[in-house]
């Protein structure tokens, strides 16, 4: 009697899952954290509209760069990237692989059939003084 009751509990846990969306913005703000974490990423290559959006509302954009595919109990990520000069990029694009992957699958439950990585471009030392000092020149 204890076993037809186990596997009630088991049936309608399973029926109650099925109603449980995630949207994809959810999973693009999981990954864009886990790739916020990775060292050697000097930022999120987004469009136009993500860089609009945190300058109005002053707060970074987790999602910005972060493309999320979802189908029912899969999720396909693409992550585009700008990294530091000098780093591994392999190395950089592997950390980011697992850590995404790892993050996505234990908040949502969902399984990560694949993380692509694009590299849309290097920062360097010079890119970081420039922005850091803003042109005094121009004012005079």
């Amino acid at each position: 009697m204890e076993e037809e009751k186990k596997e009630d509990i088991i049936e309608k846990e399973e029926t109650s899952n099925e109603s449980i969306e995630i949207a994809d913005d959810v999973v693009a703000v999981i990954a864009g954290k886990a790739v916020s974490e990775v060292s050697g990423v000097a930022g999120m290559a987004g469009g136009f509209a993500g860089g609009i959006s945190e300058v109005l509302s002053g707060k970074k954009n987790l999602s910005k760069g972060i493309k999320v595919d979802l189908s029912s109990k899969e999720a396909k990520i693409d992550v585009n990237i700008i990294v530091e000069y000098g780093v591994r990029i392999p190395d950089v694009a592997f950390e980011i692989q697992n850590r995404v992957k790892k993050a996505v699958e234990a908040m949502t439950g969902l399984a990560v059939s694949s993380v692509n990585v694009h590299v849309q471009g290097v920062k360097t030392s010079e890119e970081k003084e420039e922005q850091a000092q803003p042109e005094i020149a121009n004012k005079e």
